[in-house]
């Protein structure tokens, strides 16, 4: 079902999956913080990007590259000449907005008043190392992670000694300078990406996109998102980066409209020429019998906080059980933040409460997706469940203590059936995961 923004934030906040950054000093736009369960959720997409990009592949490796870089790899990247978006200030209220995200971009959103002209605002944040005040210790946050890979090219290849094609993947924080950070996680000045640079022959690159088209479209499905939602666009030359021959956005239907979710991009050899020629090292592909060349780059660049994002939106719904109406979160199991949750049927009878410990820790020598709940009555238990997408509910009742079953609860369905607690690992899918 489609839901509200605003609703999807409370809900967010209120279990425990994200807050707002820095709340207690009153925030800090453009910043998130994960909590417990937000935190779960965000590392199970992770491993689920890892597992099906990476380790299931054999032409893949991994990288961790730093935050802080040599302000030339910015230089040679063309971040520090071309990297702006257009700023627009009212003349009335002094609000700054995106000139190219407004629908009449000579008034005001806010207050109606006149716009001036639009002028360039750089996006990457600058910081400072060092001790000295010259300028000489100016460095930026970056404003993406695949700089790093390609200033690594060479040591990935010496080390490595990979074959051509193979790609290199990393997950890691980026920083941009937003003039105006808004709906919620989609737009923020501290995010985290999931890429890839994928090295192709020159005369190869077709064939390698046509197959990350339809990695990417598995994955998204893997992970939960609604595809009925998702549109593909094929970006038209004049509006491409200036390194792609193409680019083939994935668009999402967000409460606020259709927008960017990832993409998926050509770059050609531009970046490894352009390091090459700055660094004065040579980054050309070595192999026996063959000149050396610049391989090509196929990008599937996923924005991590969007994927979170999408999946909550798309997991989200409202239907009636037993006595009225539920908030439910449909997450696959593979990304909820738990799996299993184990209840005492009350929790002020210790022979209740010592067995479903027992299959709590049963459960979890087989996944460590599985969480303990006595809180509140039963009925709230589910409910609450049910709100953070816990696929299902073990309950440890007296007839648990007399036969050794327990009453499991599916959450999609919430229909319950008695199963025995040495099958509970097949039954609520722990074997195997």
């Amino acid at each position: 079902m489609e839901v509200g923004l605003d609703t999807l934030v409370a809900l967010a906040k209120r279990r425990g999956f994200i807050f707002p950054g820095s709340e207690l000093y009153g925030g800090l736009a453009g910043t998130w913080d994960y909590g417990p369960l937000g935190a779960l959720l965000k590392h199970n997409i992770v491993r689920l990007w890892w597992q099906y990009c990476v380790w299931e592949r054999e032409d893949m490796v991994a990288l961790d590259s730093a935050i802080l870089m040599n302000p030339r790899v910015w230089e040679a990247s063309g971040h520090v000449e071309t990297f702006t978006d257009p700023l627009v200030e009212c003349e009335k209220c002094k609000g700054r907005f995106r000139a190219d995200k407004l629908d009449d971009p000579t008034r005001c959103p806010e207050c109606g008043g006149a716009l001036g002209e639009p002028r360039a605002f750089h996006l990457m944040i600058e910081a400072k190392v060092g001790v000295l005040d010259d300028g000489s210790g100016k460095v930026f946050l970056r404003p993406e992670t695949a700089q790093g890979i390609f200033v690594n090219f060479k040591n990935i290849v010496d080390t490595m000694h990979p074959k051509l094609p193979f790609g290199v993947a990393q997950v890691g924080r980026a920083f941009r300078n937003e003039i105006s950070p808004r709906d919620f996680l989609f737009r923020a000045r501290e995010f985290e990406q999931m890429e890839i640079e994928y090295f192709v022959r020159p005369d190869g690159w077709e064939a390698a996109f046509e197959v990350w088209l339809r990695t990417v479209r598995s994955f998204l499905e893997r992970v939960g998102i609604d595809m009925e939602r998702v549109v593909e666009e094929e970006i038209p030359p004049q509006e491409r980066a200036h390194y792609s021959s193409r680019t083939v956005d994935f668009n999402f239907r967000y409460p606020f409209g259709l927008d960017e979710l990832l993409g998926l991009a050509y770059r050609g050899d531009y970046d490894l020429r352009r390091h090459s020629e700055y660094s004065g090292v040579d980054l050309r592909y070595r192999e026996p019998g063959v000149e050396p060349f610049f391989p090509h780059v196929i990008e599937p660049s996923f924005g991590l906080d969007r994927l979170v994002l999408a999946v909550l939106l798309s997991a989200y719904d409202e239907d009636e059980v037993g006595e009225g109406k539920r908030v439910v979160l449909r997450l696959k199991p593979e990304v909820a933040p738990y799996r299993v949750a184990v209840f005492p049927l009350l929790r002020n009878k210790p022979q209740l409460v010592q067995k479903a410990h027992e299959v709590f820790r049963e459960l979890r020598a087989h996944h460590p997706s599985v969480v303990f709940d006595d809180n509140g009555n039963i009925g709230k238990r589910y409910r609450r469940q049910d709100e953070i997408g816990t696929p299902w509910c073990v309950t440890v009742d007296f007839q648990s203590l007399d036969d050794g079953t327990v009453t499991v609860r599916n959450r999609d369905t919430a229909e319950q059936d008695r199963v025995p607690i040495d099958e509970l690992p097949e039954a609520v899918g722990l074997v195997g995961s």
